[in-house]
């Protein structure tokens, strides 16, 4: 699931401050420390390589994140594609693959230890 900026409902409008809210945007029950991640990606990346071996051979740990710059498609395990743009906020459940369209910075907010065992699953498969 993603949403630009400008579609999140205004909750307070005040001088100096807009306060925008989006209820209901991913689940984290149960998921423990959260990590936080900023990724400077190249156009034309694409991560279905580096899941192979991982369940489905797709990233199984869910992401909420901001899409700074650049563009990207996120591709579900049904085959759904997703792009996301430039100052987009994003919800990736898990069973997903990311392809970069244009350079991309993006930060992530991951449940720590599910995504350090697919940082960690990547490193192996670039070794």
């Amino acid at each position: 699931m993603k949403i630009a900026k400008n579609k999140i409902e205004i909750k307070m409008e005040i001088p100096g401050a807009i306060l925008r809210q989006r209820n209901d945007f991913g689940d984290a029950s149960g998921l423990g420390k959260i990590s936080c991640e900023y990724f400077s990606l190249a156009e034309g990346v694409d991560t279905t390589p580096l899941f192979v071996g991982l369940e489905g051979n797709l990233c199984q740990c869910p992401h909420w994140g901001y899409l700074i710059s650049g563009q990207v498609t996120a591709t579900d395990a049904n085959g759904k594609e997703e792009e996301v743009n430039g100052n987009d906020l994003f919800y990736w459940p898990p069973g997903h693959n990311v392809k970069v369209t244009k350079d991309a910075e993006m930060i992530l907010f991951s449940p720590q230890h599910e995504h350090t065992k697919v940082i960690n699953h990547m490193i192996e498969m670039v070794k």
